[in-house]
């Protein structure tokens, strides 16, 4: 399989602007396998790049298909969500605990149900993640992250800011808040190990609302959050940001579905840890750092 690198890099814009989805038509294939962008200064800190098809193949998978014993299901839709009915045999797929490939405001992100067990140590094995790795969820609403967490911090007669109201402007967008887990959370999703009796627990969840249509309608019709990991190569730190490429990689591992919604860009979502005061950017990356967010040397600088 030839892939190809490519770092990519958005200048900073308003939160408003950042949350915008940035949608790649087919008109825009192939990409020049030879152009790089030159990455800001600060997200120089943590490698941004991109794994491309250098001959296109899309006529493979030019249209829906049903998926043969051990097979992937591969539906191509729009990315502005005008066909979301497509999406149902997805939906049913990951209910059955199927292990599935979506789009997002970002990158692609691999998913499965939340409380299915043995779909999430499956996305384990073929993203070949550590056992102490967490996973993010992705959320359809504020509602949700109340539901499996403990919430953002809110103001109060100390001179606590009220970070909710703050992080209300960036939602939804492509941002990773790291929060405290409430117990509704199912314990596999802060739990990890081979077997019950070697869990350890993790008091901490990311959290994401990405502002993809696709993806939000995917969401919409599970009726419930679903547990999420960025779609890399086997090489650290590059994300693979075309679907085709995804399926003729994973599809042979066992992944159950791709749903192609156009190549996206290789830059992730920025992280922030919300559980630190100040919240603390620990990874930056599509969404600006905002005033309220603290730099994460800084912090370190004051310890």
């Amino acid at each position: 399989m030839v892939g190809f690198g490519m770092a990519l890099q958005t200048e900073p814009t308003t939160c408003a602007a950042a949350a915008a989805p940035l949608l790649f038509r087919r008109s825009l294939i192939p990409f020049s396998s030879n152009v790089f962008f030159q990455p800001s200064q600060k997200v120089n800190r943590f490698k941004v790049s991109a794994v491309v098809k250098k001959s296109p193949k899309r006529l493979k998978y030019s249209a829906p298909r049903l998926p043969k014993e051990d097979g992937l299901l591969y539906i191509e839709v729009d990315p502005e969500g005008t066909d979301t009915w497509k999406l149902d045999s997805a939906v049913e797929l990951l209910q059955s605990g199927a292990v599935g490939v979506i789009p997002t405001d970002t990158v692609y992100a691999m998913v499965c149900d939340m409380t299915n067990h043995d779909a999430i140590e499956r996305l384990r094995r073929l993203k070949e993640a550590e056992a102490t790795k967490p996973f993010s969820i992705l959320c359809r609403s504020l509602h949700d992250i109340d539901t499996y967490t403990t919430g953002f911090p809110r103001g109060n007669s100390n001179g606590l800011s009220d970070y909710f109201r703050a992080v209300k402007h960036c939602v939804p967008g492509p941002y990773t808040f790291i929060l405290t887990a409430s117990k509704a959370l199912p314990k596999q999703c802060v739990k990890y190990g081979p077997a019950i009796s070697k869990y350890a627990s993790r008091k901490s969840l990311g959290v994401r609302i990405p502002d993809d249509a696709v993806c939000q309608a995917v969401l919409e019709k599970m009726g419930a959050p679903l547990i999420s990991t960025s779609v890399r190569s086997p090489q650290e730190n590059q994300w693979i940001i075309d679907p085709v490429l995804i399926a003729d990689m994973y599809g042979p591992e066992g992944l159950n579905f791709v749903i192609d919604a156009g190549i996206r860009l290789a830059n992730p979502s920025t992280v922030v840890d919300m559980i630190q005061i100040p919240p603390t950017v620990i990874r930056q990356g599509k969404g600006p750092k905002q005033p309220w967010m603290a730099d994460q040397n800084d912090v370190e600088e004051t310890d």
